[in-house]
């Protein structure tokens, strides 16, 4: 299979990054400082990383927001042109297809993020209802540019004011040195920062830009342990086939009084049943990393499994996140088997860590 490659793929070999799959991308997992000093990097001053293997998908038409209103969960009438919001992608059975953000860019004009693996998904489903609307996949056009941490204002402010301007979940057009870009006020590392979209010619010369201004690039390894402390679920793992948003304790995507969206029955019924299972944290008492699939037991009976896990550089400890039933209080002490040693947990409430 021939990978699919972003426009900073150069400027990750210049800099001697550590490239693998990802997605069907070939995307960088690391630099050479390493991903426990990129993690620190962004707890404590700004890094930039490549993120354009996610999904663009440009829509629009005078009904664009009837569909996306009914395509997914959350409600767009919450917010206006020039915001930015997160939503889900249910199936009929109301399990989540994918997680996106949604840039309403203008009146009848927004774009959608997919995971990078479900970018055809979200477009066949915005034309269940047969409307007609302009839809285009821009994700091989542009690239994306997440500039995170507590100074990455700062840093871009060197570049453009404007752009560092731009608040938590606000969405705006700015021109950066005479590039034409997308700043959103997004990410995914529990840091402050924004998002930039960027044509594909112009990426080079902004990544050098903020490479030279003081933002330390990081990979994607990173990225799942910063995402992994601030309890983000990941699509394929807290998120997907069999997990409704209930479960993953994420109803707060969901708008059930809006009208009528996909999955919206089935969702339903699960509300008026309660959710079988809970989505929860575990903090280790070692600092051995928790992996994806270690069973969790409580009085030696399996009561989950893992689905993220790892070494939390900011705590120090082991941590994860699983499935277990929702009755389990916080602070009950659970023990996660490894191949060679199991370790003693307790359960807590996400996130493990929250920015100041």
């Amino acid at each position: 299979m021939t990978l699919k490659r972003s426009p900073l793929l150069e400027e990750h070999q210049r800099l001697s990054a550590k490239l693998v799959e990802f997605a069907g991308w070939e995307m960088p997992i690391s630099y050479p400082t390493g991903t426990l000093s990129e993690h620190e990097e962004c707890r404590n001053a700004c890094v930039m990383f490549d993120v354009s293997h996610l999904g663009s998908v440009l829509i629009e038409g005078e009904g664009v927001f009837e569909e996306l209103q009914y395509a997914f969960t959350n409600d767009l009438s919450k917010i206006s042109p020039g915001r930015a919001q997160y939503s889900h992608l249910l199936n009929q059975k109301g399990y989540v297809v994918d997680d996106v953000i949604i840039w309403w860019l203008g009146e009848h004009k927004f774009e959608v993020m997919p995971n990078a693996s479900n970018t055809q998904r979200v477009e066949e489903a915005l034309v269940r209802r047969g409307k007609k609307l302009t839809i285009n996949n821009i994700t091989e056009d542009r690239a994306v540019i997440a500039v995170q941490g507590p100074t990455s204002r700062k840093i871009l402010s060197s570049l453009s004011v404007e752009a560092a301007s731009v608040k938590r979940f606000h969405v705006e057009e700015i021109d950066i040195n005479g590039l034409v870009t997308t700043v959103a006020g997004t990410g995914y590392t529990g840091e402050d920062g924004v998002e930039i979209s960027i044509p594909k010619s112009s990426a080079p010369i902004l990544w050098t830009a903020l490479l030279e201004a003081g933002c330390t690039p990081a990979g994607l390894g990173a990225r799942d342990t910063l995402r992994l402390e601030a309890g983000f679920p990941l699509h394929g793992q807290e998120l997907g086939e069999g997990i409704s948003p209930l479960q993953a304790n994420m109803q707060w995507v969901v708008s059930m009084s809006k009208g009528t969206f996909f999955g919206k029955e089935a969702l339903q019924e699960e509300l008026d049943n309660g959710p079988s299972r809970s989505l929860r944290g575990f903090i280790s008492e070692s600092r051995r990393p928790l992996r994806h699939g270690q069973d969790i037991l409580l009085n030696e009976d399996v009561i989950g499994q893992v689905t993220s896990g790892n070494y939390s550089p900011t705590l120090g400890t082991g941590i994860a996140m699983g499935f277990i039933p929702p009755e389990i209080e916080d602070g009950t002490e659970v023990r996660i088997r490894g191949k060679r040693n199991d370790s003693e947990a307790k359960v807590v409430r996400l996130p493990f860590y929250r920015s100041a």
